[in-house]
């Protein structure tokens, strides 16, 4: 009998072999897709809401959120300045601006051209604490309601805040506003960020001998008490961001987590909740300690309001 040997794997182990390295090739190009290119696909999303009275002119609103800015955001930066072509009669910024120390200065050059429209904001909890490490894989599993930042540094949100005011944007901080935009006269209600729950409910402005137009709520998240009361205060639509729309989601773009208690499958784009209206921003960016997004490409979202 004539001993053979053998210096190789054996045909299944080297098929098993050659379908785990497959594996991991996949794996690399996701992340690496997830990493390196869709969170630089920057999009417009275009919405339109019937919610003006009768022969009411359009409005045109750019909603831009969760920006989380870094110095050096180039292509980022030539994005929303590319927005002001849109020539939107409003622009609205539900927070979450910032995602480093320095930005500040940063974030100003990125806002700048949308600063020659008339604006409002309200604050997210990246506005107020700088973001700290984090895994960023627990986007598959869990969300992040309700967590607290107390021990986080503080990002410089009055100097921001005062900022914006300067170039003509409108806070709505826990704070009731009407403003005439374009001939339309909208009553707004912010409130302050409700994943922090730093939330105060103003309701809509009153004492005014006639109605507003539109009355629009304002809130960076959108969480399930945050959209009952907007609803119950008479808003005809509302606007927010902070889920970024799942930010790492399966094909499709479902989302695995929200950030807060709303149902994963109706954390983004236009819903409804009790009859309203509600604008979900996906977001322009995500922190720069999960840089990540993964079929969930960045956001900005104009919405033409109608009759």
């Amino acid at each position: 009998m004539t001993a053979h040997s053998s210096t190789g794997p054996a045909p299944a182990t080297r098929v098993l072999a050659a379908a785990g390295a497959g594996l991991l090739a996949a794996g690399a190009g996701t992340l690496g897709w997830a990493v390196l290119g869709e969170r630089r696909r920057f999009q417009l999303r275009q919405e339109t809401v019937r919610v003006l009275p009768p022969g009411a002119r359009p409005l045109r609103i750019l909603h831009v959120s969760d920006l989380h800015t870094v110095p050096g955001q180039e292509a980022k930066k030539r994005f929303v300045h590319s927005l002001a072509a849109l020539r939107p009669d409003l622009v609205l910024d539900t927070g979450d601006n910032l995602s480093h120390m320095s930005a500040l200065p940063y974030l100003l050059e990125i806002l700048d051209p949308l600063f020659a429209f008339p604006g409002v904001y309200v604050p997210g909890s990246n506005c107020y604490f700088a973001p700290q490490p984090k895994n960023p894989t627990r986007y598959l599993w869990r969300s992040t309601a309700g967590e607290t930042r107390d021990e986080a540094p503080r990002l410089p949100t009055e100097q921001m805040h005062r900022s914006f005011d300067e170039r003509g944007w409108t806070g709505l901080v826990n704070r009731a506003r009407r403003i005439e935009v374009a001939g339309t006269v909208i009553d707004f209600s912010g409130v302050d960020d409700p994943h922090l729950h730093y939330d105060r409910h103003p309701g809509f402005p009153r004492g005014h001998n006639e109605p507003a137009h539109v009355r629009i709520g304002v809130a960076h998240a959108p969480y399930l008490r945050t959209l009952d009361r907007f609803a119950a205060d008479g808003a005809d639509v509302v606007f927010a961001g902070h889920t970024h729309g799942g930010q790492v989601c399966l094909p499709g773009g479902r989302a695995l987590v929200s950030n807060c208690d709303l149902d994963p499958a109706i954390c983004k784009g236009l819903i409804d909740h009790r009859g309203v209206p509600v604008n979900i921003s996906q977001g322009l960016g995500e922190s720069r300690f999960a840089p990540v997004r993964l079929f969930c490409p960045p956001q900005a979202v104009l919405v033409t309001l109608t009759d």
